[in-house]
């Protein structure tokens, strides 16, 4: 073997070598989200007084085996809502424009019914997915048991109204990996109404 030859075999031109190298960016871009998310919400708390950056994490977690775009739509899927970022802003600091999308379809808009704003989810099914992730995150029981009950019951069944319409619009096996990962309390529901 040639010296040139040794030089071509210590470099890893084969495809593989191409995707870890866009894999490796990729997951650099899905950090940089999440250090925007956690900024975003620095001291924000949930309805129990958690920091708000868990409930971030949990949805994009349960997002986790569809993709860093998901991922990415999942750690911002409150930022527009909660916070003084606007989608303008998100695209002037590099997201994504279709994470920005999906971010914009979960959001809620003022004077729209929550029915709608779940109907209006339902036609992007990148958008119904990390609804159902977040829906599921928000229905785990270790959550609600920390609620006043009036407040435990209002939710519960707000949330089964929005499982009844977000569901039927995803494949099972997709809300199934959700919720395995994000609330597994929520398999027995999926067995038996869908």
């Amino acid at each position: 073997m040639t010296h040139s030859d040794s030089t071509l075999n210590d470099r890893d031109t084969s495809p593989l070598a191409a995707y870890d190298q866009e894999a490796a960016e990729a997951l650099a871009s899905v950090r940089e989200i999440e250090v925007l998310a956690d900024g975003a919400h620095a001291g924000q708390t949930d309805k129990i007084g958690v920091p708000y950056i868990e409930h971030v994490r949990a949805v994009a977690a349960g997002l986790s085996p569809f993709g860093d775009e998901l991922v990415m739509a999942g750690l911002l899927h409150d930022v527009l809502e909660d916070t003084d970022w606007t989608a303008e802003r998100l695209r002037e600091a590099g997201v994504p424009a279709r994470v920005i999308e999906i971010v914009e379809a979960v959001t809620n808009q003022a004077g729209m019914a929550y029915a709608e704003k779940i109907r209006r989810i339902t036609a992007d099914p990148q958008a119904t997915l990390v609804k159902i992730s977040d829906n599921a995150h928000n229905s785990r029981p270790d959550r609600a048991a920390q609620l006043p009950a009036d407040k435990r019951e209002r939710l519960a069944a707000k949330y089964r109204s929005a499982r009844a319409e977000l569901w039927p619009a995803a494949n099972r096996d997709d809300i199934e990996a959700i919720i395995r990962i994000v609330n597994p309390s929520l398999l027995a529901e999926l067995d038996v109404h869908h």
